[in-house]
């Protein structure tokens, strides 16, 4: 019975002027431009400032790393993730619009 009633649903003529309209409507989409948006103002010196201190400081993991493989802990590693982790949040919040 349920096979009966999905077959009926799935031959339900469509209205006569459905398929026109919906033509319609896709054309005049076509033909509306797309808005036109600012782009957003980026203190670009500000993260040229972020991403190199970012960087300075991830270059400094692996000789740590390799410290660590010796028995030395340095004294800054454990505060060089938290400042990464910092400065990657500030840098996603500057870029976010």
């Amino acid at each position: 019975m349920l096979l009966a009633a999905s077959s009926t649903l799935a031959q339900t003529p469509i209205p006569p002027g459905t398929r026109q309209a919906d033509q319609a409507e896709a054309q005049t989409q076509k033909n509306i431009p797309p808005p036109i948006t600012q782009p957003p103002h980026f203190d670009i010196a500000k993260l040229r400032q972020n991403a190199d201190d970012l960087s300075r400081i991830a270059q400094t993991i692996p000789p740590d790393v390799a410290s660590l493989q010796k028995g030395l802990l340095p004294k800054d590693m454990i505060e060089k993730p938290k400042q990464i982790e910092k400065l990657s949040k500030e840098l996603r919040k500057q870029l976010s619009p």
